[in-house]
């Protein structure tokens, strides 16, 4: 996800898309070290995308940019 559109949503909807892509990147790891998995290149855009959504939150948290919507 660009992190435009990431920048758009609410605190607690990029606290959710967080928790949903670790667990997507728990379940891609276990897949990948336990039988071949159908796109292992995927891991590796969900943790830029994990990576990105911290980031953002972040930034938000220290002042340096605010979200689009109000929190909670």
């Amino acid at each position: 996800m660009k992190p435009e559109k990431m920048r758009e949503m609410s605190v607690p909807e990029i606290e959710q898309m967080l928790r949903d892509l670790e667990q997507e990147r728990f379940n891609l790891e276990f897949r990948l070290s336990t039988q071949n998995a159908e796109n292992p290149l995927r891991v590796r855009a969900v943790r830029r995308d994990i990576a990105r959504a911290r980031t953002i939150l972040r930034e938000h948290e220290k002042g340096i940019r605010k979200l689009g919507q109000a929190e909670g």
